[in-house]
C-alpha cells in the first residue's frame, strides 16, 4: 500500500511529472514542426513563384498539416494523454479541426481572388476532377465542424455521432490528398514530394497507434452490477490478467469485443489502491443500458488508462484537496476519495457535490462512512431543493464557494478538482480565478 507521504510529493512523483511536462513540449514542438516545417520548405526550396501561386501552395499545406495534426492529437497516446490531459487534448484537435477548416476557405479565396474565371472550379457540371475532389472534401469538413457544434447543442446518439465524425474526417483527408495529387505542381517538386510524404507518414504512423490501441486493450469480466438508482449503476469488473493500473480520477475506454464494435470512455471510479477496477455509468442510452444488464463472467475489454485529472500526477501537490463537481462528474471524485482513504492520506479534504434533487446524490452513505475515516467534508447542494431541505441550494458561483473555501489566506494551499459538464466547469472555473485561487492550482475535466 502506498503511504500518504509518497502520495505527496515524493521524488518519484515529482521526477515522472517533470517528465510529464518535457513530454508535453516535446509534443508542443512536434507539432509546431509539423505545422510550419513545410511552408518553410516551400518558400526555401520551392523556388520563385507569382505572389497568388505562393499563397494558393501555403494556405493548401496548412490545411493539409492542420488536418494531420488533428488525427494525431486523438490516436489515444496514452502517455500524451496522462502528461497533458485529455480535455487539453480535446481541445487542441478542436482548434486544429478550426485551423485546418479556415485555411481551406482562405485557400478557396485564394484561387479565385488569383482569376475569378476559376468561380467555375465550384460548379460539379464544369469542374475537372482535381476541383471536384476538393469540393467533396470541404463538404466533408464543413461536416465534420457542424457535428462539433451539434454535438454541444442537442442529444446525439454517441456511436452515430462517433462515426459520422470518423468517416467524414477520413474522406475530408483522403480527398485533400487526392485534390494535390491530381493538381500535381508540389508532387512534382522533388523536395515538396518528399514533404507530402512525411505528412502521408505522420498520419499513418497515428492512425496504426490508434488501432494498436485497441488491440492492447486488457481483457476483464463481470464480477457484478450494481444498481445504484434508476439511471445508474456501476460495473465492477476483475482482470484476467494483470490488473489495470491507474491513477485515481483516470478513464479509460470499454469495449464488449476484443476487436472492432462499439466503446465509450467511463472515469474510472474504484480505488487506485485495489486490484479490480468498476465504473460508474449513467444507463440511459443504448450502450448503458447494455452494460446495466450484464450478467457475471461478461467478458470486458478496458483500453486505458487516460487522463491527468488525477492527485497522483500533480507535479507540486498542496497540503489539501477541494473537488467540486456535478452529475456524473463525482465518478473521478469518487476513485480519489476511496484512494485516499485506503492510503490513511491525512489531508484535509473537501468534497463539493452538485445536483438537481436529493435523490440524485447517489453514495452519500458511502462517502458519510469514509468522512470518519479521512478529514473529509462533504457539502451538498441541489438546484431544486425539496420542502425540509437544510443543505446548501441553488447554482454553485462565487457566493457559495466563497462561503465554504477556506478564507482568502488558505485557499492557494488547496488543490482545486473540478469536474462536470462544460458549463459547470466553465462557471466553478471562473468563480475561482475571482476568489484569488492560482490557475495552476485547478485541474478540470468535462463531461
Amino acid at each position: 500500500m502506498t503511504s500518504s507521504l509518497e502520495m505527496q510529493a515524493g521524488p518519484g512523483s515529482v521526477a515522472a511529472a517533470r517528465g510529464s511536462a518535457r513530454l508535453v513540449r516535446r509534443w508542443l514542438a512536434g507539432l509546431a514542426v509539423v505545422l510550419l516545417a513545410p511552408l518553410a520548405i516551400r518558400v526555401l526550396v520551392g523556388g520563385p513563384a507569382p505572389l497568388w501561386s505562393m499563397l494558393t501552395d501555403l494556405t493548401g499545406l496548412v490545411a493539409l498539416s492542420a488536418m494531420v495534426c488533428t488525427f494525431v492529437l486523438v490516436c489515444r497516446l496514452r502517455a500524451l494523454s496522462r502528461a497533458a490531459g485529455i480535455t487539453a487534448l480535446l481541445s487542441a484537435h478542436r482548434s486544429m479541426g478550426v485551423l485546418a477548416t479556415t485555411s481551406v476557405v482562405l485557400h478557396i479565396a485564394v484561387v479565385i481572388a488569383a482569376d475569378l474565371d476559376n468561380v467555375d472550379l465550384l460548379t460539379w457540371i464544369y469542374a475537372p476532377p482535381r476541383a471536384r475532389a476538393a469540393t467533396v472534401a470541404t463538404v466533408a469538413l464543413g461536416g465534420v465542424i457542424a457535428l462539433g457544434v451539434l454535438r454541444r447543442r442537442v442529444r446525439q446518439e454517441y456511436e452515430l455521432w462517433r462515426w459520422a465524425h470518423l468517416v467524414l474526417s477520413v474522406a475530408a483527408v483522403a480527398l485533400s490528398a487526392l485534390h494535390v495529387q491530381l493538381v500535381g505542381e508540389l508532387v512534382a517538386h522533388p523536395v515538396m514530394r518528399w514533404v507530402l510524404v512525411a505528412l502521408a507518414v505522420v498520419l499513418a504512423a497515428g492512425l496504426a497507434h490508434r488501432v494498436l490501441a485497441a488491440q492492447r486493450s486488457s481483457e476483464h469480466v463481470v464480477r457484478e452490477v450494481r444498481l445504484d438508482s434508476d439511471s445508474v449503476c456501476t460495473l465492477v469488473l476483475d482482470p484476467r490478467g494483470a490488473p489495470l493500473r491507474f491513477a485515481p480520477g483516470q478513464f479509460a475506454w470499454l469495449r464488449l469485443a476484443k476487436s472492432g464494435g462499439e466503446e465509450h470512455p467511463f472515469t474510472i471510479a474504484s480505488s487506485a489502491a485495489g486490484g479490480g477496477c468498476a465504473f460508474t455509468v449513467r444507463s440511459t442510452g443504448d450502450f448503458g443500458t447494455l452494460l446495466r444488464n450484464l450478467p457475471p463472467g461478461t467478458p470486458v475489454w478496458v483500453d486505458g488508462p487516460y487522463g491527468s485529472c488525477s492527485l497522483d500526477l500533480l507535479l507540486q501537490p498542496a497540503s489539501g484537496v477541494a473537488m467540486i463537481a456535478a452529475g456524473v462528474g463525482i465518478t473521478p471524485m469518487l476513485s480519489m476519495v476511496r484512494t485516499l482513504a485506503d492510503r490513511h492520506d491525512p489531508r484535509p479534504l473537501l468534497l463539493l457535490r452538485a445536483a438537481g434533487t436529493p435523490r440524485e446524490l447517489l453514495f452519500r452513505h458511502e462517502l458519510g462512512h469514509m468522512a470518519r475515516r479521512l478529514d473529509l467534508t462533504v457539502v451538498e447542494v441541489v438546484r431544486h431543493p425539496p420542502p425540509g431541505w437544510t443543505g446548501a441550494a441553488g447554482d454553485v458561483g462565487t457566493p457559495l464557494l466563497r462561503a465554504v473555501l477556506p478564507h482568502a489566506g488558505r485557499r492557494s494551499a488547496l488543490d482545486y478538482f473540478v469536474c462536470g459538464p462544460p458549463g459547470f466547469v466553465t462557471t466553478v472555473t471562473r468563480s475561482l480565478l475571482e476568489l484569488g485561487v492560482p490557475e495552476h492550482r485547478i485541474h478540470i475535466e468535462q463531461f
